[in-house]
């Protein structure tokens, strides 16, 4: 669905007149609204880690809740409120969903969260391609409200499948602990804080969450601008994601094997060269094919960071440490829309693409520096 937005923000800004620069506060807001809920998101999620099912499942139902608002806003301003629901939630889901997974596969943390992400790329390949289609028949509102019931559906789905996942000895070990003590997530919280290099790891997932929402953000506006029509800025978006659906998991499975440092650097460094060649060489057919291209690493990243922060946290309060830790995050990527939105409005893209590129440059250094140990 996020991706899917992504082709209908050009329709949205045509439709309220708003410039470059709004639709970057529109995404601050959304950055800001997700890293605010995800501080004590987190906390509540460990201390409720029984209920995963149900926090999950409420997630998709405020999804489906935020979009309608959208679909159905009448005012520019509508669309802030609707889009800090699906920000709440979008941010509280990640947290229990990555824990859950990382408990699971202790041993393969990087080729599960690639799958993860992968999974993730099937919706980002088929929905901005079906949204581009339907635009040729439909409106963006209508698109929208239609999308609703797909969370709905979700909810019920995430909540029967965390009922049969649940394993018995997980419920004896369960029953003869005593609840969670709020007192002592916070201290083992601080401890990992300042005992290991978990808070530049998270700068680097920072750095690198700036990049990705400034190019979903203003790489659509920008082929809309350009002259391309709805059906082929999905089209695009979607070959955006397609080689990190194939390539993500094995990404994964060697980070496993030979550690994260080494395939998650180089990955950085590529995108940087990537965007840095999108910026300047980027017209015609070499713009498709640096999008195809970017797609090796644009999606597999992510996946290795969270990984990572998992490793650190060995599994103790995960989500309190991913709460915490994504706030920083969503704090650091508030910043970027509006710094891109400036670049896009008064200098152009170039300038936009640069600065992303500088972005993931930045991060690429910063892992390169940090000591871990496999």
């Amino acid at each position: 669905m996020g991706q899917s937005f992504s082709v209908l923000l050009p329709l949205i800004q045509e439709t309220f007149q708003v410039t470059p620069v709004q639709i970057g506060a529109l995404i601050t807001a959304k950055e800001l609204v997700a890293g605010a809920i995800s501080l004590p998101g987190g906390i509540v999620s460990d201390y409720l880690v029984r209920y995963r099912a149900h926090i999950l499942s409420l997630c998709f139902v405020a999804f489906g809740a935020g979009w309608l608002i959208i679909a159905a806003a009448p005012l520019y301003s509508v669309i802030f409120f609707g889009i800090a629901i699906t920000a709440a939630a979008g941010s509280i889901w990640h947290l229990p969903s990555l824990a859950e997974l990382g408990a699971r596969f202790a041993d393969n943390r990087g080729t599960v969260f690639a799958i993860h992400g992968a999974g993730g790329s099937v919706g980002d390949i088929t929905g901005p391609i079906a949204t581009g289609l339907l635009l040729a028949f439909l409106s963006w509102r209508e698109i929208l409200a239609i999308y609703v019931s797909l969370p709905l559906v979700l909810a019920l789905w995430t909540f029967l499948l965390f009922a049969r996942m649940k394993r018995q000895k997980d419920e004896e070990k369960e029953s003869k602990t005593d609840a969670p003590n709020l007192k002592e997530q916070l201290q083992l919280s601080r401890y990992i804080l300042s005992t290991t290099p978990i808070w530049r790891v998270n700068m680097v997932a920072g750095l690198r969450g700036m990049c990705f929402t400034v190019l979903v953000t203003f790489l659509p506006i920008y082929m809309y601008d350009s002259g391309f029509s709805s059906t082929s800025i999905g089209f695009h978006f979607g070959l955006l994601w397609a080689l990190g659906l194939l390539v993500s998991p094995y990404f994964g499975h060697l980070s496993d094997r030979f550690g994260r440092k080494i395939i998650l650097v180089p990955a950085l460094l590529y995108s940087s060269v990537l965007i840095a060649l999108l910026a300047l060489w980027g017209k015609g057919i070499v713009f498709t094919i640096l999008i195809i291209l970017l797609g090796f690493s644009i999606r597999s990243d992510y996946s290795l960071i969270n990984a990572t922060i998992i490793d650190i946290v060995k599994n103790r309060v995960e989500t309190t440490m991913l709460g915490i830790l994504s706030f920083t995050r969503y704090i650091m990527g508030a910043a970027a829309p509006l710094i891109a939105g400036v670049l896009y409005q008064y200098i152009g893209m170039q300038a936009t693409l640069l600065f992303v590129s500088a972005l993931f440059l930045l991060a690429a250094i910063i892992f390169s520096t940090i000591d871990l140990k496999k």
